[in-house]
């Protein structure tokens, strides 16, 4: 219902006309005056403040689509003010607030002014935008939360039950003015229960359940009981800080022993701190007689096969005592310390197999019969030690079988577009985050649907474009902002509606520009897309894009494109520069017969029985990316500008290849990598010349670039460890990237292989799987650099750059997935420079980096000498390191 603003006290005696009242509000909109306009308004009578609202959208439609971004920014404020003052129902004040266009945040003045022309509407009428404002809102950032909230306290409302809101409330929630808080009556009892917990400040909300635990002002047994089910319920994404809370709770033994079974579930998949705590309360309980036996052998089985070493360190220091204390143990303990040996973790296994002996005695059938059977994958000493002790004739587990490496299939071509209407559906698809596929089909389309059928195309078109908003295209009134997107609709909007691209062409110069294409590759792509537009508004049109892709590599079939520039010759068109640049870029490496013959040398590094069948992989993947001697003689035959410049690129052998070097630049007082080329020759394209100047920063775009150099890896990859670093944070897949360039053709050294050891540092495991695809393409078709690899390893490691725990996980996958021999020469390339010298402190994943150089070496049945690991394995002491360096001197030794 809506509700008229009360008058103020000192309204004038006439108010304004309602015109007048508009342009006045107008006038003190732009000129951003929040609280004059606030003022103003509540001075208006009725019927002026129902001319403002019904002002209010129309301007908002047309003005946030030409207005400049600080121009509309000042705006929005006031605008907020208007719509609250002078909209009379609960409904339309609530959807004024939610509007796009308008402020996402406030700041407390601003929430303040809005509150106060708020307060002077009927409490009924509050009560139902508070309503209102909370079922609109939206995790992860609940709009207008304040706002609501404060309406809710006022007016003593039922407190709404949306999530969002109740989220809003706790990430507010402070210790010292919890307890006076009327909401915490209504969300006190749901704090545990809210599936968006994790999107709260968990830190502050364990702090203020603890103070309101002791205040007496939440209920003690309930919280104990919620955080445990939260526990369980979250499972492997359950957070530490609620195992933290659950420690500060202080169970006494009587409530421990209450959740005994919970805590057993806990330790198969909960986080490392989530499950000590909860070894923490079984131990205890087993120590005070209170576990049951069933629980003991559950919890035992389940740390058994946790992967941390803490963890598995306690359970082998509770197995101990725990025996100890109860004899008939014994097998319990056995069968879990079985499963420990298994770790390949020398210190673990020692400290297991140490435990195993002791037991020995006491091992009834069961326990003997594990110990026995799993005691054959230990390292030679450990194996002797548990043979003489259960028995004897337990012989050393021969190496497992390496798996075949296969160098994969590349990333698959989607077909081209069948319609212009599937085009016109695939255009509107063209969103965030842009697919470079999805780009060059569009491209594609367009050059041929505008050709071959283009009234229909215009027909399709009209509903993307029409209504006119030059905000779609990057114009944004006195600035113009140029993307992917915007360079796309650019292309589209000049063959559909020429007379508006004409006009916004004509006014690009006279404003101020913003490019987002940081790389010189993604610079490549948006001049591609914006070179269509002149010949569309000119109506020459363009009948066939040259640089299509026909492998999802980016590779384009050197007959494609003759095929390609004939139909351009025979039209009367000229090739557009960008298209014919990347064009060339795509064509296969010139490969000659003798080059085939070669490919047995790119897999001299695998084993000889794969050779036979990755040779014959090459020998396909090379003949079927070549320059054969009819294209460059059919070549010679075009007579364009264009033709000639493909036939001397097919005949020379295309862009010669530049000398890549990376370096680690400490400028500014962070760490970056600059990658550098060598200076290209001036007789290449300026397009192509252009992709020489190397930048570094940060884009979404980075599994495009190597579709823009397939046949030149290298450079590509010089390009991108300026960027990758930047996404080693964040879930954006821009590792995926690395997938891709491993796929491509030519010659990759420094360049290629720090872009691989980025992509191993990356903070989660699921993004590093790219770089161990990537690092076993490149093992399968013998290509892995692993000089230039290992120099990047360590130089990158000693920089503090990247984590050599985390490298050393990926080429740990790399072994297992059959590409054993690349990683030892990886690894015994690095071993020099990162294992410590005498008197230095060994860094962080040493011993690590020791134990896949074991692994990988005894599955390659790798002998070798290695002073560097000598010298570590002849220190006195049992640290991991040493102990790692000991075993992998005796297995590249020979010992046994």
């Amino acid at each position: 219902m809506a509700q008229a603003l009360a008058p103020h006290t000192s309204a004038r005696p006439s108010s304004p006309t309602p015109a007048s009242a508009w342009e006045e509000t107008l006038a003190r909109v732009t000129s951003g005056d929040a609280a004059g306009l606030a003022a103003y308004l509540v001075t208006l009578d009725e019927p002026a403040r129902r001319k403002v609202a019904a002002e209010l959208p129309g301007y908002v439609t047309a003005t946030a689509r030409t207005a400049g971004w600080r121009e509309w920014a000042a705006q929005g404020r006031p605008l907020l003010v208007a719509g609250v003052a002078c909209m009379g129902g609960a409904a339309a004040v609530t959807a004024w607030l939610f509007r796009r266009e308008l402020p996402r945040w406030l700041g407390e003045a601003d929430i303040e002014l809005l509150l106060g022309l708020l307060r002077r509407r009927p409490v009924e009428w509050r009560a139902d935008v508070a309503r209102r404002v909370a079922a609109r809102m939206r995790l992860p950032q609940p709009r207008h939360w304040e706002l609501a909230a404060a309406l809710v306290r006022e007016t003593g409302m039922e407190p709404p039950d949306e999530e969002p809101f109740v989220v809003g409330w706790l990430r507010r929630l402070h210790p010292e003015t919890a307890g006076r808080d009327p909401l915490l009556a209504a969300y006190g009892h749901r704090i545990f229960d809210l599936d968006a917990l994790a999107q709260t400040s968990l830190w502050r909300v364990v702090e203020t359940v603890v103070h309101l635990v002791h205040q007496g002002l939440l209920d003690r047994a309930a919280v104990i009981d919620a955080v445990v089910r939260r526990l369980l319920r979250d499972g492997p994404a359950a957070r530490a800080e609620l195992a933290g809370l659950h420690d500060r709770l202080d169970l006494d033994i009587d409530e421990s022993a209450r959740y005994a079974r919970d805590y057993a579930g806990l330790l198969p998949a909960g986080p490392v701190t989530v499950a000590d705590v909860a070894l923490a309360q079984l131990r205890r309980l087993e120590e005070a007689g209170r576990l049951p036996e069933e629980l003991f052998a559950e919890a035992m089985g389940a740390l058994a096969f946790r992967p941390e070493k803490k963890l598995l360190r306690a359970a082998v220091s509770w197995a101990g005592d725990a025996v100890l204390r109860d004899a008939g143990r014994a097998d319990t303990v056995l069968d879990a310390l079985s499963t420990i040996f298994t770790q390949d973790t020398l210190a673990l296994q020692e400290r297991a197999v140490r435990l195993a002996v002791r037991l020995a005695p006491q091992a009834g059938p069961a326990g003997h019969e594990s110990v026995r059977q799993a005691a054959a994958d230990l390292p030679a000493e450990l194996c002797e030690k548990i043979s003489a002790a259960y028995g004897g004739g337990i012989a050393e587990a021969a190496p497992p079988a390496a798996p075949p490496l296969s160098a994969g299939e590349g990333p698959p071509l989607p077909p081209p577009i069948a319609s212009p209407e599937e085009l016109v559906v695939e255009l509107e698809a063209f969103r965030w985050p842009p697919d470079v596929y999805l780009f060059e089909r569009l491209l594609a389309g367009l050059a041929e649907w505008s050709h071959r059928d283009p009234e229909r195309l215009r027909q399709a078109l009209r509903p993307w474009w029409h209504p006119f908003d030059p905000a779609t295209y990057g114009d944004h009134g006195r600035e113009v902002h140029e993307s992917l997107y915007t360079a796309v609709s650019r292309a589209f909007l000049a063959f559909a509606a020429p007379e508006r691209s004409r006009k916004l062409t004509a006014q690009g110069p006279r404003r101020r520009r913003y490019p987002d294409a940081p790389g010189a590759i993604e610079q490549l792509y948006r001049r591609r897309a914006m070179e269509l537009v002149t010949p569309f508004e000119q109506g020459t049109g363009y009948p066939v894009l040259l640089a299509t892709p026909t492998s999802g590599t980016g590779h384009l079939d050197p007959s494609v494109l003759l095929d390609r520039l004939e139909r351009l010759e025979s039209a009367g068109i000229e090739a557009l520069p960008a298209d014919l640049a990347q064009a060339l870029l795509r064509l296969p490496r010139r490969t000659a017969p003798a080059d085939v013959e070669l490919t047995s040398g790119l897999t001299s590094g695998l084993t000889s029985e794969l050779t036979s069948e990755l040779t014959s992989e090459l020998t396909s993947e090379l003949t079927s990316r070549r320059i054969e001697p009819a294209d460059i003689e059919r070549a010679s035959r075009l007579t364009s500008q264009a033709g000639r410049t493909c036939a001397a690129w097919m005949r020379d052998g295309g862009m010669p290849d530049p000398a890549a070097t990376v370096a680690v630049d400490r400028t500014g007082g962070f760490l970056m990598l600059q990658g550098t080329l060598t200076p290209p020759d001036p007789s290449l394209p300026a397009e192509i010349r252009a992709l020489f100047e190397v930048q570094n920063g940060h884009t979404y775009s980075l599994t495009w670039w190597p579709l823009a150099l397939p046949a030149h890896r290298e450079v590509a990859a010089a390009h991108l460890v300026g960027y990758l670093p930047w996404s080693m944070d964040s879930n954006d897949r821009q590792t995926q990237v690395l997938t891709t360039l491993a796929h491509g053709d030519g010659p990759i050294g420094a360049a290629t292989a720090h872009a691989l050891v980025c992509g191993m540092n990356h903070v989660n495991p699921a993004e590093r799987a790219a770089a161990t695809d990537a690092f076993l393409t490149l093992a399968a078709r013998g290509e892995i650099p692993a000089e230039a690899f290992a120099e990047a390893v360590t130089t990158l490691v000693t920089a503090d750059f990247v984590k050599l725990n985390r490298v050393v996980s990926v080429l740990d996958d790399a072994t297992q997935a059959g590409a054993h021999e690349a990683v030892w020469a990886v690894i015994s390339g690095v071993l020099a420079g990162l294992l410590p010298r005498d008197g230095e402190r060994p860094r962080a994943g040493a011993a690590d980096l020791l134990a896949a150089g074991a692994r990988a070496a005894r599955i390659a049945g790798v002998r070798a000498e290695l002073p560097e690991v000598a010298a570590v394995a002849g220190r006195k002491g049992s640290s991991r390191l040493v102990q790692e360096a000991r075993r992998l001197t005796q297995l590249i030794a020979g010992a046994r």
